[in-house]
């Protein structure tokens, strides 16, 4: 006989499902243009004044800037989101990121304008980075609350998957326009303005998409009862507040080493430095972002398997066997080369990104997960991403060897490895307002379980 509640709850599932990854997609296509962009065209349109190597230094800085900005989207997605729901933030995200992209491609450059070119790049960036730092959270939670105990790890990949496929759409969008549409000098002049435009039509898709998902059941459940909490941020650091700096340290690792590709800087490398065919360079781009995106699902699968804590060290030390080698077969000099160190750099990342959100989610109690899970990943995106290419280029600039970059990197994924080392996992807790006193206690390695979580069966 059939169920029809199994059924429902499975649609719904399903959607959100497809509302996570779609809305988030289009928040870090819009986050990935911005950095291909910096990568090619912002040093020689924004800021050249300041000659060729500083202006490529301020415009990797300006990917950097707006990570500053993160907590604070953080802060007041999170408060919002523990206070009037996790729906409402993930719609206002979306059109705050949408909105700043599209000005962005119509923006005039130095040479109309003067400095307030740059200050006005500056502002759209801030308004990016507010918007990213409000977005994660409310996207990880509608997948993770939403989901059986038992498939929440592969529920909570479905947001994660969003960031590699936002990034396979950015660089193909911008090959297609520099090898296709507005190869050369055009796309200088006007072709890159095009792929930022293009957000105006992707923001419609993803506004119609997210409202038409239903509330998170827990917050449903705990503004039901009026559980909400009014100052949920002051609670969050009063009594969890080595969480978020475990949960922060954990993300470094990953944040840092995606930000070789996502903050642009291994395209302005190789485009730069080794004179490499920027179409080139944006094709072998597209094609580690797809093996980010299939590393990104099986981590997932596996999270539910065998946990996130497995999950994570294997991930890290691939990561960390990784980070000599990439530069290695970049440093050929071939497309060859950049596929196969993108290719494998890109399995560590997936492995190390996609068990996030449903870690994130298990460590908080129900009442402060959505400011513990946003702030965590902002903190985490500042201390790893935010100035990776910055501190990359600058490295490469005073040492005038990548093996600095190496070292950087190798160093951040032994402190992620640290943070991942103590916590627990807590794969099957309860995530609903009942159990608070459970999602309270016991998340580190430092003291006792105060329950004990059993694994759900697997399916």
């Amino acid at each position: 006989m059939n169920n029809p509640g199994a059924a429902s709850a499975a649609t719904t599932q399903r959607r959100v499902a497809l509302a996570t990854i779609i809305g988030t997609t289009i928040e870090w296509y819009d986050y990935f243009i911005y950095a291909t962009g910096a990568a090619l065209v912002f040093a020689e349109l924004f800021f050249k004044p300041a000659g060729e190597n500083i202006a490529l230094l301020l415009s990797f800085a300006t990917v950097g800037i707006s990570f500053l900005f993160r907590p604070l989207g953080a802060f007041l997605a999170g408060h919002f989101g523990d206070i009037i729901g996790r729906r409402a933030m993930l719609v206002l995200t979306l059109i705050l990121m949408g909105g700043a992209t599209t000005l962005i491609g119509a923006l005039p450059t130095y040479s109309q304008i003067g400095m307030g070119a740059p200050i006005l790049l500056l502002v759209l960036r801030v308004i990016q980075g507010i918007s990213a730092g409000g977005e994660w959270g409310g996207a990880v939670l509608m997948a993770v609350e939403h989901a059986p105990a038992n498939r929440r790890g592969r529920a909570g990949s479905f947001p994660q998957l969003g960031v590699p496929l936002g990034m396979l759409i950015a660089s193909g969008v911008m090959a297609l326009m520099t090898g296709v549409i507005s190869p050369g000098k055009a796309f200088l002049e006007w072709g890159w303005r095009v792929p930022f435009l293009l957000s105006v039509v992707l923001i419609v898709i993803g506004f119609f998409v997210r409202r038409a998902v239903e509330e998170s059941p827990v917050f449903a459940e705990l503004a039901e009862r009026g559980r909400q909490v009014k100052v949920p941020i002051v609670q969050l650091f009063r009594k969890h507040w080595h969480l978020v700096i475990l949960a922060a340290l954990v993300f470094v690792g990953n944040n840092a080493a995606g930000y070789m590709t996502t903050g642009g800087f291994i395209q302005g490398y190789a485009t730069g430095k080794l004179k490499m065919d920027a179409t080139g360079v944006l094709v072998a781009t597209t094609v580690g972002a797809a093996m980010w995106f299939v590393a990104t699902w099986v981590s997932g699968i596996l999270a539910d398997a065998i946990g996130r804590k497995k999950t994570y060290l294997i991930g890290f030390v691939l990561q960390g066997l990784m980070v000599f080698p990439l530069f290695f077969f970049v440093n050929t000099g071939t497309l060859g080369g950049l596929y196969v160190g993108l290719i494998l750099f890109s399995i560590g990342l997936g492995l190390t990104y996609g068990p996030q959100a449903a870690w994130y989610s298990e460590i908080f109690p129900a009442s402060v997960r959505f400011s513990g899970v946003s702030i965590s990943y902002a903190i985490g995106a500042i201390l790893g991403g935010a100035f990776a290419p910055t501190i990359a280029q600058a490295l490469l600039q005073a040492t005038g060897s990548t093996a600095s970059i190496s070292s950087y990197l190798l160093i951040v994924t032994v402190v992620s490895i640290a943070a991942v080392l103590c916590l627990r996992d807590r794969r099957g807790i309860p995530l609903g307002p009942d159990h608070e006193t459970e999602q309270a206690t016991g998340a580190t390695v430092f003291g006792p379980q105060a329950v004990s979580v059993k694994a759900p069966a697997q399916v």
